[in-house]
């Protein structure tokens, strides 16, 4: 659950923080993920990409790390 406190009535610096706490945990990623229904076999094809799309990162950090 996340949670901000509001200090010195400074309430835009609040609203802040807390996007910043959902976009951190994947809250605004879930929500539009949600808003319609997916297909098992379009959820198949979105997971597949995404696998492909970190191991393609890290394979780029990995070379940069490594100096290649």
């Amino acid at each position: 659950m996340v949670s901000v406190s509001v200090r010195d009535n400074n309430v835009d610096q609040a609203l802040k923080v807390l996007k910043k706490k959902m976009q951190r945990e994947g809250i605004f990623r879930e929500m539009k993920l949600r808003r319609h229904y997916e297909k098992p076999s379009e959820k198949r094809a979105r997971e597949s990409a995404e696998a492909v799309r970190r191991s393609r990162k890290m394979d780029r950090k990995r070379r940069d790390r490594d100096g290649f």
